[in-house]
């Protein structure tokens, strides 16, 4: 899969957890759609479905 494609959907979520979210995201200075990107993110590397990005290896000389 191609980490450099994102893949829209749609959300439904209770008010009162999009207000939790919302303020969340500007307590952080992130928009609310980049604070679920990352909610979702560290649930799944905290639950060790998402292995983390490889560093780029060094060329060799």
């Amino acid at each position: 899969m191609d980490n450099n494609k994102t893949k829209s959907f749609v959300l439904r979520i209770d008010a009162r957890t999009m207000a939790a979210v919302e303020a969340w995201a500007a307590d952080e200075f992130r928009s609310t759609n980049g604070q679920l990107q990352w909610i979702i993110a560290e649930a799944l590397r905290r639950s060790g479905r998402l292995k983390p990005k490889e560093k780029p290896k060094e060329k060799q000389k």
